[in-house]
């Protein structure tokens, strides 16, 4: 009876994307059929009422993230704000300068933004990553060498999870006067963020990352800093002139709402999920030849990637079909390539047998039992057929 209330398949997946929250569905039905009205109609209740909407929405947000509504700017996600920082940015000042931070085990929206600045004639320096995904602060002199306009990073990776010192380098990119865009896709509702304490520059969180819809994100830009962006997309005007297209209002008020529980429950719920994710590593690491991948210390409570061992990482997610997993990022899932992120790690021996676990609101302990339980036969029986090790 103990597994007789688990639905399947299981959802150990939740950094990918997470489900939409009933209780925020339940807000933004009516703003799909009745209260439809779009935010740049001045003329009638139905624009009046969505512009109210929207802007309360975001004088909320940035109550929650503590800095100003004027701040905040509508994107579709978190691929083109990050666009839209990177980009935007670095576009407008490249006669100022054509230097750029990263990190190379960075998200491929960010990669691929940088990619597109190479051919643009930007040059790309990456900060070198110590074995445990964290950045080696021992090349620090880099920052002195060349004239630096933008530092691009995740504060949380996407695959292995560990978080960054952003506290020092904002204080660093300060000094010499470095211009810094932060994804916080993976880090909202899982660190507290506040603004007014991190002087960032740029930050990029996505919705749905945090039981919000798909299909809205925002962008921080801090009004202080004085920076200036390239409009990537052209047409009515709308957010300033920085993301032209109509505004989603239901969407937006789906955004708020996800915050707004979030607001209520963040630190029971990273409670909870860091004691699913413990009781799930101490069970899993009775099983020989595993290894973690990431700092265990600096890390989200939501994220767990190991390796095994004698295994193909597809091959285990293909035996497991009552659990939904990745082998990493959700969206490199499509390409047969290993993992940059675990390449650019020097001790990570088994990219290819890797599986990334990201637990969330809604699993419970039936699960973490259940989900043990048949990785636990599928590992066995996977490794009883593989040529390179006898059982």
């Amino acid at each position: 009876m103990f597994f007789f209330y688990i639905l399947f398949p299981i959802y150990i997946d939740y950094s990918s994307t997470s489900p939409l929250d009933p209780r925020v569905l339940e807000k933004i039905i009516p703003y799909f059929y009745y209260k439809f009205g779009n935010y740049s109609s001045k003329n009638h209740i139905f624009g009046w009422t969505s512009y109210n909407i929207v802007e309360n929405c975001r004088k909320n947000i940035s109550n929650f993230l503590n800095c100003n509504s004027r701040e905040i700017v509508w994107c579709s996600g978190a691929t083109e704000s990050n666009n839209l920082s990177i980009k935007g940015y670095s576009l407008f000042y490249k006669n100022k300068s054509k230097y750029i931070i990263s990190i190379k085990t960075e998200h491929k929206s960010i990669l691929n933004s940088l990619n597109y600045l190479i051919i643009e004639g930007f040059s790309i320096v990456y900060l070198k990553i110590k074995g445990n995904g964290l950045i080696d602060f021992k090349n620090l002199n880099i920052f002195l060498n060349k004239k630096i306009i933008l530092l691009t990073i995740s504060y949380v990776n996407n695959e292995i999870g560990v978080f960054q010192n952003i506290f020092f380098l904002s204080k660093l990119c300060k000094i010499y006067k470095i211009a810094m865009h932060l994804d916080c896709s993976q880090a909202a509702g899982k660190v507290f963020l506040n603004f007014e304490n991190i002087k960032l520059d740029m930050v990029s969180i996505s919705s749905h990352k945090i039981y919000g819809p798909k299909g809205i994100s925002l962008l921080y830009i801090r009004r202080k800093s004085n920076i200036y962006f390239k409009p990537l997309l052209h047409g009515g005007g709308q957010e300033n002139n920085l993301r032209s297209g109509t505004v989603p209002t239901s969407l937006i008020l789906g955004f708020y709402e996800s915050f707004n529980l979030l607001k209520k429950i963040f630190f029971f719920e990273n409670l909870k999920i860091r004691n699913l994710r413990n009781i799930f590593l101490i069970e899993l690491l009775k099983i020989d030849s595993l290894f973690l991948n990431g700092d265990i210390k600096y890390r989200v409570p939501q994220n767990l990637n190991i390796s095994f061992n004698f295994i193909e990482g597809e091959s285990l997610i293909i035996s497991v079909n009552n659990i939904a997993l990745s082998t990493g990022s959700a969206c490199a899932s499509n390409i047969l390539e290993s993992s940059h992120v675990l390449k650019s790690l020097k001790n990570s021996n088994f990219i290819n047998s890797s599986i990334r676990f990201t637990f969330g609101r809604f699993n419970k302990l039936t699960d973490i039992y259940f989900s043990l339980k048949v990785l636990s036969f599928s590992i066995y029986k996977l490794r009883k057929l593989s040529p390179f090790l006898i059982i």
